[in-house]
C-alpha cells in the first residue's frame, strides 16, 4: 500500500518583512529583538536611546547590569501618588519587583500579562489601556506610569497611543527595553525625561502648582542624580554665599517638585548620565555644569562654573569658594589615605569618588564606570588622567576583574562579582553601592566619612592573612560546594575524561579531513 507525500517546498521571507515577534524572548539575544521592534515601529525610540546612551561595539559592547527596567521602576515607585504598572514576560515582571522591593518599595507594582496570542494581535495594548483607566483615579493618584518591558517593546506595542490623561491623572509610556537600555542607572534618565517634558509641556501651556513649601526666595540650582540624603543640604551650605540655593533633587519625589526643578538658575549634572534630562533643561533655557563639588580642586572648579552660569560676580563667587576651601584644605593636606586601590561600580558618582580618594591621597590606579562618557563627566575624566588614573567608561565586569589582577590593590571597591574576586584572592573589598554611595560625599563630611570607611577596610588586610592561612585551599577548586564527606581527590577519573574528550577530537578531526 503506497503512501502518497506531499512536500510544502519552504519560502525565503519577502524582503523587509517583518519578522514574528510570537514566542520572541529575552533568550532570542538583542540582536533578533532590535530587529524586530525597528520592524514594529520602534525605529524612532531605539534611535534616540542610542544618541543618548551609546555603547561601544564589540562582544562586551553593553555592560554587565540588572535589568535595566529596575531603574525605571525604582523612580516611579519613589514618586507620591504614582500608580506604576509593567508589561513584559512574567519571568521579568517577577523578577524586577521582587528586587524593587529588596530595594525598599512600599507600594505594589501593577502587571498587565500577555500570551502570545494577545501579543501578536493587539488585545496586549487593549488590555494595557482598561488597566490604565482602571488605575486613573485621581482620588489616589495624579500620575500613571506604563512601561514596556523587552518583549512588548519587540512586538511594537504603542504606548504613545495613550491618551496624555484620564480624569485629570496624567499618563506616562515608556519604552525600557534592556536591549535599547544600557544600564538601570541610565534608565533612572529615561522616566525621569519623561517626567521633566511633561512638567515643561504643562508650565508652557499655563500656571501649575507651587511646591509643597512654597517657591524658594533665592535662585536655586537643581541637582540631577540621586544622593545621599545629606548631601543636598551641604551643598546647599556652599551655594548660600552666593546667594543660591539647592532646589529639587531629580529624580523628585513629588509631581509638583518637578516645575520647581525646571524653575532653576542652573542645573548641575551631579551624575552625568541624565542625557534626557539634561535636554529637558537646556529645552527651558536653562545652563547646566557637570562635576561636583568633592575634594579641594573640584570643589574649587565646581562653585566657579555654577556660580558663572548663574551669571554672577567673581566677587560672589570667591565669597562662597574661599569658606568652603578653607575647610577642607585642613582635612586634605593631611592625605589621610594610605594606600593603593581600584574602583568600579555603575551607579555614575564612581568619578566624583576617585577625584576625593586621589586628593585624599590614595594611590588610584584604576576607575571603571559602566555609565558612558558624557559632556558632563568629561572634566572628571581628564582630571584623573591627568593624575594617573586609568579612566574605563563603559567598563564591563571583565575590565574591572583584569584591574584587580592588573594592579593588585590593597582595596578593591566595586560590584558584587568584583568584591567577590577580590576577597578570594584575599583583597580587602568595599561594594561600592552600599558602602560607598550610601553615605556623603560632598564638601568636608563626604572626606570625612570617605576616609573613615576606606582607612578601615585597607586595616583588614591581616585579618583576611588569618582566615586565609587557617581555611587553606577548603572550599575551593574541586571541593567547592556542599559536601557530607571530607572531598576526596580522584585523578584517574580526571584522566579518563580527558582521555575521552582527546579521542572524541581526534575523531572529529579525522571526519572534516575525510570529508
Amino acid at each position: 500500500m503506497s503512501t502518497s507525500h506531499r512536500t510544502i517546498p519552504i519560502q525565503p521571507a519577502p524582503a523587509g518583512a517583518a519578522p514574528s515577534v510570537d514566542g520572541l524572548g529575552c533568550h532570542a539575544g538583542a540582536e533578533a529583538l532590535q530587529t524586530a521592534a525597528r520592524a514594529a515601529g520602534k525605529s524612532e525610540v531605539l534611535a534616540q536611546y542610542a544618541r543618548d546612551y551609546p555603547v561601544a561595539e564589540g562582544p562586551h559592547a553593553q555592560p554587565q547590569s540588572m535589568c535595566p527596567a529596575f531603574g525605571s521602576l525604582r523612580v516611579g515607585l519613589r514618586m507620591r501618588r504614582t500608580a506604576t504598572l509593567l508589561s513584559g514576560s512574567a519571568c521579568c515582571v517577577y523578577g524586577l519587583t521582587f528586587t524593587s522591593h529588596f530595594y525598599g518599595a512600599r507600594r505594589s507594582v501593577g502587571y498587565v500579562p500577555f500570551t502570545s496570542e494577545t501579543l501578536v494581535t493587539g488585545k496586549l495594548f487593549e488590555d494595557i489601556r482598561d488597566a490604565v483607566h482602571e488605575q486613573a483615579d485621581p482620588s489616589r493618584v495624579d500620575t500613571v506610569v506604563i512601561i514596556n518591558l523587552c518583549v512588548p517593546t519587540a512586538s511594537g506595542v504603542p504606548l504613545q497611543l495613550l491618551p496624555k490623561e484620564i480624569n485629570g491623572v496624567r499618563l506616562i509610556g515608556i519604552d525600557v527595553p534592556g536591549f535599547g537600555v544600557p544600564t538601570h542607572a541610565e534608565a533612572k534618565d529615561v522616566l525621569a525625561g519623561a517626567r521633566l517634558r511633561y512638567a515643561r509641556e504643562e508650565v508652557q501651556s499655563g500656571p501649575v502648582a507651587a511646591p509643597r513649601g512654597g517657591r524658594s526666595a533665592l535662585p536655586t540650582v537643581t541637582l540631577l542624580g540621586e544622593m545621599f540624603p545629606a548631601d543636598p543640604v551641604i551643598i546647599g551650605q556652599m551655594l548660600a554665599p552666593m546667594g543660591l540655593a539647592a532646589g529639587p533633587v531629580v529624580p523628585t519625589r513629588e509631581w509638583r517638585e518637578l516645575y520647581a526643578a525646571l524653575d532653576c538658575a542652573v542645573a548641575a549634572a551631579i551624575h552625568p548620565f541624565y542625557t534626557a534630562s539634561v535636554r529637558e533643561f537646556e529645552a527651558a533655557g536653562r545652563p547646566v555644569v557637570g562635576s561636583a563639588p568633592v575634594g579641594l580642586e573640584g570643589t574649587q572648579a565646581w562653585l566657579q562654573a555654577v556660580g558663572q552660569a548663574a551669571g554672577l560676580a567673581q566677587s560672589q563667587i570667591d565669597a562662597a569658594r574661599n569658606p568652603a576651601l578653607a575647610a577642607m584644605r585642613g582635612l586634605l593636606s593631611q592625605k589621610p589615605v594610605q594606600g593603593r586601590i581600584t574602583l568600579s561600580g555603575y551607579e555614575g558618582s564612581e568619578l566624583l569618588v576617585a577625584r576625593l580618594l586621589v586628593e585624599c591621597g590614595a594611590d588610584l590606579r584604576y576607575v571603571g564606570s559602566a555609565c558612558p562618557a558624557t559632556p558632563w563627566n568629561a572634566h572628571d575624566r581628564e582630571w584623573l588622567q591627568q593624575h594617573g588614573v586609568q579612566v574605563q567608561m563603559r567598563a564591563t565586569l571583565e575590565q574591572d576583574l583584569a584591574a584587580v589582577h592588573e594592579y593588585k590593590p590593597q582595596l578593591a571597591v566595586g560590584t558584587t562579582p568584583v568584591v567577590q574576586k577580590a576577597k578570594e584572592l584575599c583583597i580587602p573589598a568595599l561594594y561600592f553601592t552600599n558602602l560607598i554611595s550610601a553615605r556623603p560625599l560632598m564638601g568636608v563630611a563626604g572626606a570625612g566619612s570617605l576616609v573613615q570607611v576606606v582607612q578601615a577596610a585597607i586595616g583588614n588586610q591581616q585579618r583576611f592573612d588569618d582566615m586565609k592561612a587557617f581555611f587553606g585551599q577548603t572550599g575551593q577548586g574541586d571541593a567547592a560546594g556542599v559536601w557530607s564527606a571530607t572531598p576526596q581527590p580522584r585523578p584517574e577519573f580526571k584522566a579518563e575524561v580527558r582521555r575521552q574528550l582527546d579521542k572524541q577530537a581526534r575523531r572529529r578531526k579525522a571526519e572534516e579531513m575525510g570529508s
